[in-house]
């Protein structure tokens, strides 16, 4: 977003009249990042006098990925978020260097951008899960969505063993990690959080359930932990109680996520299909990876 100076301010002053939501040490990290051009120039100086006429560029442009560059879809992409479909199989980011989703976009980005602009994660994905995955461009582009997390909405399809009890509910629960990085639900204790995830049965086959699932809280591992703890564990998923009598993919798609832009605050709604072969099974193994 290109803007026309009509008067004598800092840098800074502009900035924060311009983003009014975020904090200070926010925007000079904007300014750090070299992404502020004043008169077509880059600006880090938050002190840096503007004067009549002069024109700011703060519009954060980051290059657009085309989706020819990706091993997987991109579903939505603007100059400040790239939304991905992410297969199952791939981590959305690691620690170990192992071939994760953001480093992968962030190696376009790079590309494009000369070595300037990598992906910040806004919210993950189990590496077994796939659908919907958003990342930002920005750091500031990351921290204005998780401010306004409460405003997003995520929906699953889940098909679980089994029937639940009710035709939709809602679980409520404290979740720990133990000593063997499974997560568990406890009673209220320190180092737990609280987890609520809403369900509704979509149809039954056969003897399992295909549920849309919405996350209130977005916990590690929450769906498929309390979906356990109703005596329905998600199709696959042998560490929370799943048949073992077969290797298969975990049964659970995040098919859809709708959030206000970070910039211009209209609700952006992005939804993937059920992926091919998610409601078959077949008495064998899978080998999906």
């Amino acid at each position: 977003m290109k803007t026309a100076i009509n008067k004598s301010q800092t840098l800074l002053e502009f900035l924060t009249e311009q983003y009014h939501d975020s904090p200070r040490t926010r925007i000079k990290k904007m300014l750090q990042s070299g992404t502020v051009r004043v008169n077509n120039k880059p600006v880090t100086l938050h002190s840096y006098p503007l004067k009549q006429g002069d024109i700011v560029d703060c519009s954060l442009h980051m290059g657009i990925v085309t989706k020819a560059n990706l091993p997987f879809p991109v579903l939505y992409e603007d100059d400040y978020v790239i939304v991905i479909d992410k297969p199952a199989g791939i981590a959305t980011s690691s620690i170990d260097g192992s071939t994760n989703v953001q480093r992968i976009i962030s190696e376009f980005l790079k590309d494009i951008s000369k070595g300037n602009i990598r992906t910040y994660v806004v919210h993950r994905l189990d590496k077994e899960v796939s659908g919907v995955l958003m990342l930002a461009k920005s750091e500031i582009t990351m921290d204005t969505i998780k401010d306004k997390w409460e405003e997003t909405e995520k929906h699953y399809f889940a098909l679980v063993e089994g029937i639940p009890e009710n035709t939709e509910g809602t679980i409520k629960s404290w979740l720990i990690e133990d000593n063997a990085m499974k997560m568990r639900s406890v009673t209220e204790r320190p180092g737990a959080k609280y987890a609520i995830t809403h369900y509704k049965i979509i149809k039954h086959l056969n003897n399992n359930t295909l549920l849309d699932v919405k996350t209130e809280t977005g916990r590690k591992n929450q769906i498929r932990v309390q979906l356990s703890d109703i005596g329905c564990p998600i199709v696959g998923d042998r560490k929370y109680g799943a048949s073992t009598d077969f290797i298969r993919r975990v049964r659970l798609h995040a098919c859809s996520i709708s959030f206000p832009h970070p910039v211009s605050g209209k609700i952006i709604k992005v939804e993937s299909s059920i992926p091919k072969g998610f409601l078959l099974l077949k008495a064998e193994d899978e080998h999906y990876k």
